[in-house]
């Protein structure tokens, strides 16, 4: 009785609406499409809650469960292949991205690379396009009307460079858009490695060459290995290049499940792939805490030494241009979007017939709701997350709320297809039928992009001392008010470099707008998305460079922020 009473205090209920909302929207629904793939129709949970006729019904469903939809993961050719396709395309942009990043990286951290700043800079554009749009660029590159296409032929080639529609396509356009998140975990790898070990190396006469391979490599193992899990984790759940570039032939896991709920409304389908999408990120993430939790790479003693950058011209040199042509690519491909959206016709010529601004003119005549919807969604999910990243950072750092941190952490585990297929399922029917409005959009783009939230208010919240608090609550204020008025806006340098985090990875968001926006509610990612359906290709990559040049207006934002902050 007296523990009841001292959780019925405000902070107490706050805590308590917390864990509320994460098992209504986040564990009921992923614990909702497990079940969904034994009974292959949805569950109505909630309803079976208040009606006794739905909770009967409920009832027979479960007692007419069946594992044939996990025994069609072996038996049904397009499910196996869809899966061990998603695998191998894992697989390998995982290794690519390595041996792309490692020259680089090495160059950025050891070397006097010329150009070093500018192709620094230009590493950050892929972060900034979302995958479909640079799916959508491939194709106005080595499409067949492609003007890299019309250069190939033009020197004697045979139709394609590289076709896009394909397994080779899909791979380049994820190695050259994901490489970046694997390039600076390794930069900073290289550049914390002991450097007195590669010094005795080469005193004891080993070549330069030989020290990397047996000394400087080896140190920076670690690293390659958790940025190639997490690579692979990224490329396995991405949906936006796989959606425009996967030929008929091609079956990949988030494909096949976008088809099922989307397309065919097969409620089982849709579940049993969404289990295996969950299994497979969580087992690599699984994976990555496994190698490294309990083990000590460290090879830093006392006080490190200042790295001293190689002058070796040719080396450089040959970084440099290597560099160069990886970060070439993105670039070309946002300026070949560009050049879509004023030209006024391009075919098989390298450079469009005539220039026009009549597309943008369309778009902020036609198209500005899906603007200001993109907008007014993002600043939703902001402000949930927001409330709801505030109070966990508190309860996480204060309060040693494990299982907050740890709710906090699945959405990173879950695919956002997947999650939003497990949303539907939930939310598809009274009493809580939110399928098909804003609210469970926001909804979810709130989930997906918490964790960057919360990571940003938990950092700032272990610098805030607790006698400040303290003081407030011995003036007489509740622990509430303490929460609210005092830690609050000690906390708003944290927030606000965690809102542009948000704010920007929700105006880009893909997988969950396509699989559940609604059409008075289309953001533009699901305006473009559309446009390239319906081949509009002008308007999709107009309203693309909108979406580029908006999400580079928030980074500088930040980018300002982070150095006053400084």
């Amino acid at each position: 009785m007296n523990r009841l009473k001292r959780n019925l205090t405000s902070i107490g209920i706050v805590k308590f609406l917390i864990y509320a909302f994460f098992l209504l929207f986040l564990i009921i629904p992923l614990l909702s499409v497990f079940l969904v793939s034994f009974t292959n129709e949805p569950i109505n949970l909630f309803g079976s809650l208040i009606s006794l006729e739905t909770l009967q019904h409920t009832v027979s469903q479960f007692m007419n469960s069946t594992f044939d939809n996990f025994k069609s993961i072996f038996s049904n050719g397009t499910y196996l292949n869809a899966l061990l396709n998603s695998l191998r395309l894992s697989f390998f942009v995982s290794i690519i991205v390595l041996i792309v990043c490692v020259p680089i990286a090495y160059g950025i951290a050891r070397t006097n690379m010329p150009f070093k700043k500018t192709i620094s800079a230009l590493c950050t554009i892929p972060l900034i396009v979302p995958t479909f749009i640079s799916a959508y660029a491939f194709i106005i590159m080595f499409g067949r009307a492609g003007w890299v296409t019309y250069l190939y032929n033009a020197i004697g080639g045979e139709g394609f460079l590289i076709d896009p529609y394909s397994f080779t396509g899909i791979v380049l356009v994820q190695v050259f858009f994901f490489f970046p998140y694997a390039l600076w975990p390794m930069v900073a790898a290289f550049k914390v490695s002991d450097v007195s070990l590669e010094e005795a190396s080469r005193n004891m006469g080993s070549k330069s060459w030989l020290t990397f391979v047996t000394v400087t490599f080896p140190l920076a193992i670690p690293g390659m290995l958790s940025t190639a899990l997490v690579i692979f984790a990224v490329s396995f759940s991405d949906f936006g290049t796989p959606i425009i570039l996967a030929p008929t032939d091609l079956n990949l896991l988030v494909v096949e499940a976008y088809r099922e709920i989307a397309g065919f409304f097969n409620w089982g389908g849709a579940a049993i792939l969404t289990v295996i999408m969950i299994a497979v990120a969580g087992f690599v993430f699984w994976l990555q805490n496994y190698f490294f939790k309990g083990k000590d790479y460290g090879a830093l003693s006392g006080k490190p030494k200042q790295v001293k950058l190689s002058d070796n011209k040719l080396l450089s040199g040959s970084l440099s241009v290597f560099a160069g042509f990886v970060v070439l690519v993105p670039l070309l491909a946002m300026l070949t979007v560009f050049m879509q959206s004023i030209a006024t016709t391009w075919g098989v010529d390298p450079l469009p017939a005539g220039y026009t601004l009549n597309h943008y003119k369309d778009i902020f005549t036609n198209s500005l709701g899906n603007i200001q919807n993109s907008i007014i969604l993002a600043l939703g999910a902001l402000v949930l997350s927001i409330i709801v990243a505030t109070f966990v950072s508190y309860f996480v750092v204060r309060r040693n709320s494990t299982g907050l941190d740890f709710m906090t952490t699945v959405p990173l585990i879950v695919p956002g297809i997947a999650f939003g297929i497990a949303l539907i399922q939930t939310f598809n029917t009274v009493p809580l039928q939110l399928t098909g409005t804003a609210t469970i959009l926001i909804i979810a783009y709130s989930i997906r992009r918490l964790p960057y939230m919360v990571r940003s208010t938990v950092g700032t919240m272990k610098s805030i001392k607790g006698d400040i608090e303290e003081a407030a609550v011995n003036l007489g204020a509740s622990t509430l008010t303490a929460a609210v008025t005092v830690i609050g806006p000690l906390m708003l340098p944290g927030i606000a470099a965690g809102s542009i985090l948000v704010f920007i990875t929700v105006i880009k968001e893909t997988s969950i707008t396509i699989l559940m926006a609604p059409a008075e509610w289309a953001p533009m990612s699901l305006a473009i998305f559309q446009n390239i359906l319906r081949a509009e290709y002008y308007s999709a990559a107009a309203m693309s460079i909108v979406l580029v040049v908006l999400v580079l207006v928030l980074q500088a934002i930040a980018n300002r922020f982070s150095r006053k902050e400084l």
